[in-house]
């Protein structure tokens, strides 16, 4: 890999000045983060350390305290949440039970008024991407752990997100199955261009996925 085609060495497609977060009182010292196009930061800590509060804050969810979040330069600090070009997944995949693989997959492209026949051929694209092609018309309690994690990343991506945020979206997998799936999501994140933060209590994991790390159980200022 050459310099250029480090993603670590890209400008910021996700940059935060500043930032504080909590909801009464700041959980960490104020934040000044960056990730590039295609590079993914891995947010390590243990429960209760604000980790998914700042995902939440990114998102736009939970207002900061204080300070800025940019994305690809624009200020979406006040921004609304289907505004900001984030895709988010949680640590469960929270797929409508009442709709296919497939609409599942379209439901953000058809809340963006995207025609229907041009998000399904998307979403087909998609779910053929995550390796799941076939599947389409499978109800999603039919689907194991691991392809309904693959299900929510696609429906994530449908929208083509500036930034993916992913709240510790394997641990409920089991460990060979979570390896591979790492492996997996990280290499196509990077290709789709997103800039990733990746929330998990796993330093393997978290090794294993980001480009870099913060680790917020020692989290000084200056640092940030």
């Amino acid at each position: 890999m050459t310099p250029s085609d480090n993603p670590v060495s890209a400008p910021p497609r996700l940059q935060t000045r500043s930032l504080l977060i909590g909801y009464t009182t700041p959980l960490l010292p104020d934040l000044d983060l960056e990730v590039p196009k295609g590079g993914i930061l891995g947010i390590l800590g243990v429960s209760g350390q604000g980790k998914s509060t700042l995902l939440k804050t990114l998102a736009g969810v939970t207002p900061p305290l204080a300070g800025r979040i940019l994305i690809d330069g624009r200020d979406v600090t006040d921004t609304a949440i289907h505004e900001r070009g984030i895709g988010f997944v949680f640590q469960e995949p929270l797929l409508f039970t009442h709709l296919s693989v497939i609409d599942n997959i379209a439901y953000g492209l058809r809340r963006h008024r995207v025609p229907r026949a041009q998000a399904r051929e998307r979403s087909a694209e998609l779910l053929d991407w995550v390796g799941l092609a076939g599947l389409e018309r499978r109800s999603v309690h039919e689907l194991s752990g691991g392809q309904a994690q693959r299900v929510a990343l696609a429906r994530a991506l449908a929208p083509e997100p500036a930034v993916m945020l992913l709240d510790e979206p394997f641990s409920a997998l089991d460990t060979e199955l979570r390896s591979r799936l790492v492996e997996e999501v990280s290499a196509m994140l990077r290709q789709r261009g997103c800039a990733t933060v990746y929330v998990t209590h796993d330093p393997a994991e978290a090794d294993a996925m980001a480009d870099s790390i913060v680790r917020l159980e020692a989290l000084p200022k200056a640092d940030l």
